[in-house]
């Protein structure tokens, strides 16, 4: 019997301190993701979100995608310390959006409020475009999920 051929894998250290339980997942010969990781390993303490839109504090959505965005972002990173998780602990999230177009038009500054409310941590990531979401005015609606250390 002859051993499988394919990309072996390779974990890549995590850039954090050791407060993060997680470890990138890279195949050898992949080509680096850009803003993602394309796989993530960890032990702990899972803290979940449901799907997070852009809504403040009293329940209104911004009328743009970016600021939807940044304040998903930010309704995450809430939820998260609520359970003793913070950025560095995420290992996934999925973002589904109306309008990929959009998505994609806006790398740039999507990178930048990325960074500034997570930093420069990426877990393993899917964008899916829906044709809408539940609340009809949101553009953008995020999962995540976070390991904790134990």
């Amino acid at each position: 019997m002859t051993a499988p051929k394919g990309p072996t894998l390779s974990v890549v250290p995590n850039p954090k301190t050791d407060t993060s339980p997680s470890q990138v997942l890279q195949p050898s010969g992949w080509p680096m993701p850009k803003g993602y990781a394309n796989g993530m390993a960890a032990d702990g303490r899972l803290v979940v979100t449901g799907g997070v839109i852009g809504w403040d504090t009293q329940g209104r959505l911004a009328p743009d995608f970016v600021a939807q965005v940044r304040q998903t972002l930010s309704n995450i990173a809430d939820i998260l310390a609520e359970g003793g998780a913070g950025p560095e602990h995420l290992v996934r999230l999925t973002w589904y959006v109306v309008d990929i177009e959009e998505y994609l038009a806006s790398l740039k500054e999507l990178g930048r409020v990325y960074r500034e409310i997570f930093g420069a941590h990426y877990p393993a990531m899917a964008l899916v475009q829906v044709v809408r979401l539940v609340e009809k005015a949101a553009l953008v609606e995020i999962e995540a999920t976070a390991v904790v250390p134990r």
